[in-house]
């Protein structure tokens, strides 16, 4: 089926922005051209089910969550190498933290999150910082904060137990923060 040229020149619009969200969660170039195309693909296939109640950007994103979560899954059934965590690493997570647990420093405020979500530089702070983490933890976090997934959920799709998705994410948010802070707060850029 060929899409009507309205339909293909907004699809079009919005690849380059659907290939950044694919990017941040998938985070390989390759598998995140391959699940935008499949989201397209679903889109023209499926143009006269678009009731046009949302916006076709909202539509796109939806579909294309779906094809992340599928290749997600995909991925889980494959068997990862092990990598055991960098000590450097886990030296800097534990100088963030008292003898309490408590962080020793306060995070900086955050002047109005909703202006910096508005930024396209503060995505690509995010993005950055996202690529730092170990593959692993980074789904976990966007299965979790993203997608909205419980615990239960993304310990099926990543096959893992549930205090090693509890770590994963804490991992995830703790190192977040430490690199949002030096690429964000420390660049003087949120809002």
């Amino acid at each position: 089926m060929v899409a009507p040229p309205a339909l293909q020149a907004a699809l079009e619009q919005q690849r380059s922005y659907l290939l950044r969200y694919a990017m941040l969660q998938l985070r390989n170039l390759s598998s995140a051209e391959d699940a935008v195309q499949e989201t397209l693909l679903a889109a023209i296939a499926g143009g006269e089910r678009f009731a046009g109640q949302s916006s076709i950007k909202t539509w796109l994103v939806g579909i294309l969550k779906h094809k992340i979560v599928d290749h997600m899954r995909k991925q889980a059934r494959e068997p990862l190498l092990a990598v055991s965590p960098d000590e450097a690493d886990e030296r800097d997570l534990e100088a963030m933290f008292d003898n309490t647990g408590h962080f020793s420093e306060a995070p900086q405020t955050w002047a109005s999150p909703e202006k910096s979500f508005e930024q396209k530089k503060f995505f690509e702070a995010f993005e950055e910082c996202m690529q730092g983490l170990p593959s692993r933890t980074a789904r976990a976090f966007m299965l979790r904060e993203m997608h909205g997934l419980e615990t239960a959920e993304i310990c099926k799709e990543l096959g893992i137990s549930t205090s090693n998705c509890w770590v994963l994410l804490y991992r995830a948010r703790t190192a977040l923060r430490a690199c949002l802070e030096k690429r964000w707060f420390s660049a003087g850029q949120q809002a």
